[in-house]
């Protein structure tokens, strides 16, 4: 392939999904990262796209937001192999919050045989992966269907938060940088968001290597609110998003690399405290990277299912006063 139709093929692929990993764009294209770096540069030497860290994007600043079609398709390797760390994050009986994402999609799959769970989610894709799971309740918050993304947004998803306290939330956006924390490109999106965090005690944020250091235009999470951030292994192979984790970790958030390759999708999810080999960076805090659980045994510190008991009653004695907000079976 020429360089003039590679560098077409990256602007294509660029404008229709917002932003890009090089990663992506080495794979579409059939040639090495480093080349790609170089087309991206020329492209963004004539103003056709902006260079981020480990990526391109729009230009103008800001990434827009690709539809689901897309957002399926992107990372989806190292999506799941973040909601598989993630799911280990969960205990039986919990009660936690789950947003809108492909991402946390991938983690409501994995969570529909956690005994005695209660998920409280905005998210159409995540009702419907746990629509069949009868140990797990569901209970879905009003509001506004936004289209692009399966998301109910407005003042009756915030309203129908208050008063809610939950163990954990699971979070996923457009951006996460340590100066801004997670950032999203739509306003409704980000108000339902910052109403799931502050119900819980945890919030744990899922994001691939792709959104790390990608800043959109409306903040979500601020940096010193998220306790953990699950992502790939990928970022770490990157100096600049590297560089992002030090920062992240420098800031009081835990770091959790999945590794690729971990159990598929229909596996069980190992229920635990989610903790394993790890390396320190320095300053801040463990980043953890767990190692690929061999022949599906638990990841080292974790437990199997069924070997701890959680709480009595579960989510759903936390969540009796949310009586008036439907549940999904």
């Amino acid at each position: 392939m020429f360089a003039a139709e590679r560098r077409q093929l990256i602007l294509e692929m660029v404008r229709a999904n917002g932003a890009v990993s090089l990663r992506e764009l080495a794979r579409v294209v059939q040639t090495s990262e480093v080349t790609v770096r170089r087309d991206v540069r020329a492209l963004e030497a004539e103003g056709l796209l902006d260079r981020r860290h480990g990526g391109a994007v729009l230009p103008g600043g800001f990434s827009r937001e690709p539809g689901y079609p897309q957002k399926t398709h992107l990372s989806a390797a190292e999506k799941s192999a973040i909601a598989d760390l993630a799911a280990g994050l969960v205990e039986e009986g919990d009660a936690v919050v789950v947003g809108a994402g492909t991402t946390t999609q991938e983690l409501a799959r994995r969570l529909a045989r956690v005994p005695g769970l209660t998920v409280v989610t905005n998210s159409l894709l995540v009702a419907q992966a746990l629509a069949h799971a009868n140990r797990v309740e569901v209970v879905m918050t009003g509001g506004t269907l936004r289209g692009s993304n399966y998301a109910l947004v407005g003042s009756g998803a915030e309203q129908s938060l208050h008063g809610l306290r939950v163990s954990k939330a699971f979070i996923s956006g457009s951006g996460l940088t340590a100066e801004r924390g997670l950032s999203t490109t739509n306003m409704l999106s980000a108000s339902v968001d910052r109403a799931l965090v502050q119900s819980a005690a945890e919030v744990i944020v899922l994001a691939d290597h792709t959104k790390l250091g990608a800043d959109t235009m409306f903040q979500t999470v601020p940096t010193e609110t998220i306790t953990r951030l699950v992502t790939d292994e990928h970022a770490t192979s990157d100096d600049a998003t590297a560089r992002e984790l030090d920062a992240l970790a420098d800031c009081g958030v835990q770091i959790d690399l999945a590794p690729l390759g971990a159990a598929p999708a229909g596996d069980a999810p190992v229920h635990g405290t989610g903790s394993g080999p790890v390396h320190q960076t320095q300053p801040g805090p463990m980043v953890r990277r767990a190692a690929p659980p061999p022949g599906g045994a638990p990841l080292p510190g974790q437990r199997r299912p069924g070997a701890h008991g959680g709480p009595a009653g579960g989510g759903a004695a936390r969540l009796a006063e949310l009586g008036a907000i439907p549940r999904v079976r």
